[in-house]
């Protein structure tokens, strides 16, 4: 996909590459399946080579560095977005945004401390990294 917009786009502004990119590209990136939620250093990376090598299409941005590119493009890591929207569907799950009889129930702790919220999630602790990445439900 980058090729083809290399190939077609060959002078293109910012606002032009951030359209291609949002409506061609990053769906991909977000929504592939096999690579939806990632929890290894180097697949992290290698999502993130894809969003690098894309902002080096821009050629008033080519010689910047990469966090240069996505202040230009007004765009994050993909790692980022990542996390920001698993924090995101954690809330809306335990503060009862979704039907309770579809969403898994999370375990909270119950700890009532003068500081936090009774939102806080159990965490359990896993000797090996067989569970540690799954949604753990009561």
């Amino acid at each position: 996909m980058l090729d083809l917009i290399n190939q077609y786009f060959k002078h293109m502004s910012i606002p032009t590459f951030v359209a291609l990119y949002k409506s061609i590209i990053r769906s991909h990136l977000d929504y592939f399946c096999p690579v939806w939620s990632p929890n290894r250093k180097g697949d992290i990376e290698a999502l993130e080579k894809v969003q690098k090598r894309a902002t080096k299409l821009i050629p008033v941005l080519k010689n910047l560095p990469y966090k240069d590119h996505l202040k230009a493009c007004n765009m994050s890591t993909l790692h980022y977005r990542q996390v920001r929207e698993d924090m995101t569907e954690t809330f809306k799950i335990l503060s009862g945004k979704y039907d309770t009889n579809v969403v898994p129930h999370l375990k909270t702790t119950g700890i009532q401390a003068t500081r936090g919220n009774d939102l806080r999630i159990f965490k359990t602790c896993f000797k090996y990294d067989l569970h540690k990445f799954y949604l753990l439900i009561e």
